[in-house]
């Protein structure tokens, strides 16, 4: 077991939290376009985000152990379970992203820890600093071709890709979980500005906001 200082970072649930968003749904609204709408646009919220750092073998071991996944080997690979709630993704070759359901991440943590014991790792609970912006709709890549530097064409991003890119003029990780489906992971003090750029952007295919 790792010997480590560590604490549940989620505040007790009788004290009101609010998204990254919140605000921006106050002072931008969260648009309809009703059936016209060809891009909807959801935040995911709350989700659990550790970075993991350390050898890939000894990593390898632990989290298929513990969560049931294989990590990435190969460069800008992202994996996931059955339910598309938990997913690893490569960040580097000795860096590795996990998003989980909201609340598994400290027990996630605590176990990863007691597997490794004195093995040489890392483990950073993110989750108050990011948040997931998921864009789907027959739009979605039209978006994200107006907006990133990365190019998004299937034939170089497939299904399973995620990638560190610019998004407008904000650092940003944008992953392809499914066909339909775009996912962009934007730290906390940046998703208001990215929510705004999204809703400007879309506006021509007509925005439906999920919240």
């Amino acid at each position: 077991m790792s010997n480590a200082a560590t604490f549940d970072t989620r505040t007790d649930t009788a004290i009101p939290v609010e998204s990254p968003l919140a605000y921006s749904y106050r002072r931008s609204g969260a648009p309809q376009a009703g059936g016209s709408s060809r891009l909807q646009l959801r935040e995911r919220a709350m989700l659990g985000h550790l970075i993991l750092r350390g050898g890939a073998i000894v990593l390898d071991e632990a989290v298929r152990d513990v969560l049931g996944l294989n990590l990435p080997g190969r460069p800008q690979t992202l994996v996931q379970d059955a339910s598309g709630e938990r997913s690893i993704q490569w960040l580097s070759p000795d860096e590795w992203l996990v998003i989980v359901p909201g609340g598994e991440e400290f027990p996630l943590e605590t176990k990863l820890r007691e597997h490794l014991g004195s093995a040489h790792f890392a483990i950073s609970d993110v989750s108050g600093g990011q948040t997931l912006l998921e864009i789907s709709g027959e739009a979605a890549r039209e978006l994200l071709m107006k907006t990133v530097i990365y190019d998004v064409h299937p034939s170089n991003f497939p299904v399973g890709k995620g990638v560190t890119t610019v998004f407008a003029k904000a650092t940003t990780i944008i992953r392809r979980p499914s066909e339909d489906r775009w996912e962009l992971v934007v730290r906390r003090s940046f998703a208001d500005y990215c929510y705004r750029w999204l809703l400007d952007a879309g506006a021509e295919f007509g925005v439906n906001v999920q919240q």
